[in-house]
């Protein structure tokens, strides 16, 4: 491939072509165990759509349902071996670290994309880095708004999360959620999960859809609402100090925060049924959480799912890929989660591959590599050989100051005194003084009503009509009051909630003013108040149901 080099800010690196690299292989992954694929046959689709020829190694979507000829229709070539797409290939698209075999098929030049760990596979880099390969490392993706469409990661922990938690119903002997069944009750299950990243998140909404009652804990304080929005109670440390090691990671926290830790989980594991934890730090080893002094407490039959077994585990007996038998509770350490899902981790990931490559892709120029573009120059690991990773750190940008507000121009007829304070705006809530006055007089009218229905009419008390008269009056004035309280009381925001109210109202208003207006011993006034009351609430209704209606199409997607 050729490269073209301009000068820029970082190492005097800018925008550098890597030809076009027309051809893209995707090799069957060696990893054993591993089902996944670095393309499904949708995103080859879309790869051949940006103008690159596919090369794919037959077999290689098997273990995620995909046939050589799913490949074939979506427009790609099937390669009969991994040496053919190897040596045929210009860019390499991969899910785990080449092994070393395959950095030895690697042709002299070639661009690789993959999960490469380079914090942990130093002797990889500098062996693909002897082939003066170009490799982009898609565990160091930036976790950037921007960047979500591209985070592998994030991809992978949802399936993680959410495969932890079918693995420990399958190891745990009863249901998730509370049942109530003629041979008696059961109650729920209690699941801790401890840590809300995206796996633990992914694992606290499944646990919770299954019916169990779900406690989360996370040193970051950031995650709690995230965590209550998905019904789990959130535990916390009575002490003070963030868990926010910036990048949606958490930190090393001070012993002091660890013991503390350490005495609530003992706590807590008593009335625990099943423990999954997700704790990982970049770089270092994963940090014990789960001791055996709280899987000591644990009743038999539980259940520790460890999603942090690779890294050394969270859990104090994790084995990794094994499930240990301590004391009657099974500790589950599987590193293969993702790929026990492998159709949905394939097309996951090979999304996250296709967002890569079209913000790449420049059009007749082809595969760029810009390194004044932030995903890029985080997620490259070497450059022609070149180590360029770690991206230096971005400086955060100063807000820029705001803009003052134009003094407004002052009048001889009202002066304006710039040092005075300005009057509080309004609030929704209050009531202005002349609404308040008429209705103080709405009110007072009709309390005066009453009285000299009741008071003219006293010698007569017995006569029906004045009765039902007194009756009316009496229903009327309270309406009015109670009405008037209740509608001005509410705050602006739930007026259009309240119209489902009003309108249930309204009907039975209809109702009343039907009834009202169709008796025959009424007369013709009585009548047109019936008539004019099922009017009123008639335009009430309607009107309530066109502004829920344009309500509900502000909500409507396209």
């Amino acid at each position: 491939m050729s490269h073209r080099e301009t000068p820029s800010a970082d190492n005097e690196l800018a925008s550098t072509k890597a030809g076009p690299a027309t051809v893209v292989g995707v090799p069957k992954e060696t990893l054993a165990g591993d089902l996944r694929a670095a393309a499904s046959p949708e995103s080859v689709t879309k790869l051949t759509q940006l103008g690159y020829e596919v090369r794919v190694q037959s077999g290689a979507g098997l273990g995620a349902t995909f046939s050589d000829q799913d490949y074939e229709r979506a427009g790609a070539r099937i390669a009969p071996d991994a040496a053919s797409v190897w040596s045929e290939s210009d860019l390499i698209l991969k899910v785990n670290k080449p092994s070393d075999a395959e950095v030895g098929l690697i042709r002299e030049g070639g661009v690789l994309i993959s999960f490469l760990r380079p914090a942990q596979n130093q002797a990889l880099i500098d062996k693909l880095a002897a082939k003066r390969a170009t490799a982009f490392a898609m565990d160091c993706v930036p976790r950037i708004s921007r960047a979500q469409k591209m985070d592998a990661l994030s991809s992978m922990a949802n399936i993680s999360g959410y495969r932890a938690v079918i693995e420990a119903s399958h190891h745990f002997g009863r249901f998730f959620t509370a049942q109530m069944t003629a041979a008696g009750s059961l109650p729920p299950a209690k699941v801790l999960v401890i840590g809300a990243g995206v796996a633990g998140l992914a694992a606290i909404g499944t646990a919770r859809g299954l019916g169990a009652v779900v406690k989360a804990f996370d040193t970051r304080e950031a995650v709690r609402d995230q965590v209550k929005s998905l019904g789990a109670e959130f535990l916390e440390v009575d002490l003070a100090e963030s868990g926010d090691g910036g990048g949606g990671y958490a930190k090393v926290m001070s012993q002091a925060y660890i013991d503390a830790e350490m005495a609530m989980f003992r706590e807590q594991a008593p009335d625990i049924d099943i423990v999954i934890t997700t704790a990982l730090i970049p770089g270092r080893k994963a940090p014990v959480l789960w001791e055996k002094s709280a899987l000591d407490l644990m009743k038999p039959g539980s259940v520790v799912v460890d999603l942090a077994a690779e890294a050394g585990g969270n859990c104090e007996v994790t084995e990794a890929g094994e499930v240990v038998d301590y004391n009657g509770v099974k500790v589950v350490g599987y590193t293969d989660l993702t790929s026990r899902l492998a159709t949905t981790a394939t097309q996951l990931y090979a999304q996250n591959l296709v967002h890569l490559l079209t913000d790449m892709t420049r059009g007749e120029e082809g595969f760029v590599i810009d390194l004044d573009d932030e995903v890029v120059r985080g997620s490259i690991v070497l450059r022609d050989g070149e180590m360029l990773w770690p991206a230096p750190k971005v400086e955060a940008k100063a807000p820029k100051p705001p803009i003052p507000a134009a003094p407004k121009p002052s009048s001889e007829a009202a002066p304006w005194n710039a040092a005075a304070p300005l009057p509080a705006p309004p609030s929704p809530t209050d009531e202005p003084k002349s609404a308040g006055m008429v209705w103080g007089v709405v009110g007072l009218a009709l309390a005066a009503l009453w009285l000299w229905a009741r008071l003219a009419k006293g010698d007569a008390a017995a006569d029906p009509e004045t009765v039902k008269l007194l009756q009316h009056v009496t229903v009327f004035v309270l309406a009015v009051f109670v009405g008037w309280q209740i509608i001005w009381n509410v705050t602006a925001a739930l007026h259009t909630p309240l119209m489902s109210v009003t309108n249930a109202i309204s009907g039975i208003i209809i109702v009343g003013g039907i009834l009202q207006g169709t008796t025959t011993d009424m007369s013709a006034t009585h009548m047109l108040l019936g008539a004019t009351a099922v009017l009123v609430a008639t335009i009430n209704i309607a009107g309530g149901f066109l502004v829920t209606q344009r309500m509900l199409n502000m909500f409507r997607r396209g």
